[in-house]
């Protein structure tokens, strides 16, 4: 989940990244999803941020977060919870 406030917006380079190992990997494995930090109040302790967030999920459990939109570690985390 790429998590964002408004006034930045989602981190759009990263969406080609997720594209891509979504395409190697399989659709069924891997979801992209974007959340607004001020339309979801379980999400407002990532508000004030100005870098990215990404939080992933297994089994509806928070697994890893990734701060930064780091392409090298997003790729790296993405493989290790696939």
């Amino acid at each position: 989940v790429d998590v964002f406030q408004a006034w930045c917006g989602p981190c759009k380079p990263v969406v080609n990244l997720f594209q891509k190992i979504r395409n190697e990997v399989g659709s069924n494995l891997l979801h992209f999803a974007v959340a607004e930090v001020d339309s979801i109040d379980a999400l407002e302790k990532y508000s004030g941020q100005c870098e990215p967030v990404f939080l992933f999920y297994t089994g509806g459990e928070l697994v890893a977060v990734v701060r930064g939109a780091d392409a090298p570690l997003l790729q790296k985390t993405i493989l290790k919870q696939l």
